[in-house]
């Protein structure tokens, strides 16, 4: 049985709080000053917390982290801001060292982990491609035969001679994430630094990523974006405070992280808190063959019960989006396209979901009441949340391929 690629075993990293860490000397010499007399940081940026009175205390980034990654496996990070997978790449890529724990990495790795990473500014984009090849441990004629793909990949071919210091951020990174998927790597490595280029971009580079997997290499991709994640990765990890939650497959790991930061109750019954002098929702209730369930079949119709307390108000419109927990809006809709009018006698309203219209997954409910071009009566975000579920034949073939897309397959008729 082959070894891992990447052997990770209890891997710790501590930094200490209060070091100087300026840009420059003078920006040190200045934190130093400003901590003798007891003044705060001169270069502490609003919101951001001033860590020189807690000099000599320890943050531990990563504590106590172990995994595997095999070859030719897309292995996904993900967790909050801090949590760790930056440092985590850093340690593996070679930038920083490890506290304690054993690191073991075969093959050369091409690491994109931020912007200005492996580019010399004062070099010319074709001189930092030969650069960076080097390192990798490239031929020159090697370098030269991906040279004329890299740039087009980058699509800097006019500027290709200029030097990158005087490139645009967006351009940096196309020619940064070109250089590092062509020059062959055994192991990739990409933090979230593609959120810089547009959207275009962003999706022939996570096109790219699939065909370096494909070829049998190793990618290690960092992003907030769960919907990239579930659709490159097949593995997952999930940190948080610098500690590994979870590891296995991709969908448990990104259904495991988006329950943990889920602040939306599990509820098929809303109502509402207080009574209010002005039209609102009293309640809202999910139900599926008359009975209310958290789990609903994908082949029975779901329908939103509105109650409402109206006032006499004339004109009310009710407007409802669900979301699925990727936080992708997948029907918007109000009653005012029903033929069947709302009046201000009414108390009551539903809304009709068909059976296999949605997805097999999680969903949210934003709902709002009131007046077009007039009035906002009540907007209420993440008010419920439902789990669509498939059932029967469709159950198994499920399991035997990944659904993939956010509405279920009652969207299309065939004929």
């Amino acid at each position: 049985m082959p070894s891992p690629v990447i052997s990770v075993e209890n891997l710790s990293k501590t930094y200490r709080l209060g070091q100087l860490s300026g840009r420059t000397l003078t920006e040190d010499l200045n934190r130093w000053w400003a901590r003798l007399r007891r003044r705060p940081d001169p270069y502490l940026k609003i919101g951001q917390k001033d860590h020189g009175s807690q000099a000599g205390e320890y943050i531990w980034a990563l504590k106590d982290v172990s995994f595997t990654v095999e070859q030719g496996e897309v292995l996904g990070i993900i967790g909050r801001n801090g949590a760790g997978k930056s440092t985590l790449l850093k340690i593996l890529s070679r930038v920083t060292a490890p506290t304690s724990g054993v690191v073991r990495v075969r093959g050369r790795v091409a690491s994109l982990l931020e912007v200005g990473t492996g580019f010399h500014p004062e070099l010319t984009g074709r001189e930092n491609i030969y650069l960076n090849g080097a390192i990798l441990g490239m031929s020159r004629r090697e370098i030269a035969g991906k040279f004329d793909e890299i740039v087009a990949f980058a699509e800097v071919e006019q500027f290709i001679d200029t030097p990158v210091k005087r490139y645009s951020s967006g351009m940096y990174v196309r020619l940064a994430f070109a250089v590092a998927a062509h020059l062959d790597p055994e192991i990739l490595v990409v933090d979230e630094v593609l959120a810089v280029g547009d959207i275009t971009f962003q999706k022939k580079c996570l096109g790219k990523m699939g065909d370096v997997a494909k070829s049998g290499r190793t990618v290690l991709f960092i992003s907030h974006n769960m919907s990239s994640i579930s659709n490159l990765c097949s593995e997952g990890l999930l940190l948080a405070n610098g500690q590994l939650i979870i590891a296995g497959p991709v969908d448990k790991v990104v259904h495991s992280y988006i329950g943990s930061g889920v602040t939306k109750f599990n509820a098929m019954e809303y109502l509402a808190p207080i009574f209010q002098k002005r039209p609102y929702i009293k309640r809202i209730t999910i139900l599926q063959d008359g009975n209310i369930s958290l789990y609903l079949r994908i082949d029975q119709p779901i329908t939103i019960m509105f109650e409402l307390e109206t006032y006499g108000k004339r004109g009310l419109v009710i407007g409802v989006a669900i979301q699925n927990e990727y936080d992708i809006c997948v029907q918007h809709s109000s009653d005012e396209f029903s033929e069947h009018k709302f009046t201000e006698s009414s108390t009551t309203r539903e809304c009709l979901i068909p059976s296999y219209a949605l997805a097999p997954g999680k969903y949210f409910l934003d709902v709002s009441l009131g007046i077009r071009n007039v009035e906002l009566f009540e907007h209420i975000q993440n008010i419920l949340s439902f789990e669509v579920e498939f059932v029967g034949l469709m159950a198994d073939q499920t399991q035997a391929h990944k659904w993939k897309g956010v509405c279920g397959p009652g969207l299309l008729i065939w004929r």
